[in-house]
């Protein structure tokens, strides 16, 4: 006869309370059975595994060389029909999402792997066409969160502040004004400015930088894509606007050269914004947790921003 795990149940469990009395109260059996068991298990392995006395059952040498691999076995076992119990009982559904701009996508990676090992049966979708607009996507219900810099007054919206950027002037390495500390809007003047595709009344640089100082860029060029404006700053084609996160990994690979933007500078506070509701689903407040947790990830383009404040202070702009 070959041991099974109640073999293997009963070894540990009778040399642990010492006597058959107690192991079978222990494992809600009859102390009958229970011995009925011990004598298959000693009989297929053909040496005893406990000396019988009046007060207490003592491991033989052979009981105690199986009680190590029992106890191993054991635990395993409870380890994992423990995670299948509690997988079995993981929340399922949909988390809607957006971001106010195309390159804040590049933050989620991070996210969405710590999430996903904890909510693996959590459905995350990115609602790419709620990012022009993604609070009154919230507010109608498309979306269940959304990552924005913008200030938001609804009083159905919570926010959670998350990290802190800064807005940097992004330039060609031999740009004449590379060799500035800092760039003012006057330098913007005699400049071809590559932005994000989006109305100046969105774009930080305008509305905070350039329209107040009555500064026009000599030609304006709109393009959706990081990329494709890096690519144009690196030719020489004109100088960009971007958050120093999205930036740094061209600087670092010398293609690019940062500065900061006016003497000041210009910090955005981001947060993550969800819908005042009696009952949320656990997994989203577990996804924001994810996020803030994302900038921990050396790999995550996230990872060198400080943390938000504990009181927020939400700026009027919008990201680019």
């Amino acid at each position: 006869m070959e041991l099974e795990i109640r073999h293997l149940k009963l070894l540990v469990t009778v040399s642990e309370e010492g006597s058959l009395t107690a192991a079978a109260r222990r494992l809600n059996l009859t102390q009958s059975a229970l011995s009925h068991q011990l004598r298959d298990a000693e009989r297929g392995l053909g040496r005893a595994l406990f000396l019988r006395d009046s007060r207490r059952m003592v491991l033989t040498s052979a009981g105690r060389r199986l009680l190590a691999t029992a106890r191993a076995v054991v635990d395993e076992l409870d380890e994992a029909t423990r995670d299948i119990r509690e997988s079995s009982r993981a929340p399922e559904g949909i988390l809607r999402l957006a971001t106010e701009c195309y390159t804040c996508y590049h933050w989620l990676p991070a996210a969405l792997s710590e999430f996903s090992n904890a909510f693996p049966e959590v459905d995350v979708q990115i609602v790419a066409d709620a990012t022009r607009e993604p609070v009154p996507a919230l507010l109608d219900g498309r979306i269940d969160l959304a990552i924005v810099s913008d200030a938001v007054r609804s009083p159905r919206v919570r926010l959670q502040p998350l990290f802190r950027d800064q807005l940097v002037v992004v330039l060609p390495p031999g740009h004449r004004l590379a060799g500035a500390s800092r760039i003012e809007a006057a330098d913007f003047a005699d400049q071809t400015l590559i932005t994000y595709g989006a109305p100046k009344s969105e774009l930080t640089i305008f509305q905070e930088v350039l329209g107040p100082a009555g500064v026009k860029p000599r030609r304006w060029i709109p393009i959706e894509i990081t990329e494709a404006i890096v690519e144009l700053v690196a030719a020489g084609q004109g100088i960009s606007v971007m958050a120093n996160w999205a930036a740094r990994p061209y600087e670092e690979a010398g293609r690019l050269v940062t500065r900061r933007l006016t003497s000041r500078g210009i910090h955005r506070q981001w947060s993550a914004a969800t819908r005042k509701l009696k009952s949320a689903p656990p997994y989203l407040q577990a996804f924001i947790r994810a996020l803030a947790n994302g900038r921990k990830d050396p790999q995550s383009p996230l990872a060198a921003l400080p943390n938000a404040p504990a009181v927020a202070t939400i700026r009027a702009a919008r990201p680019g």
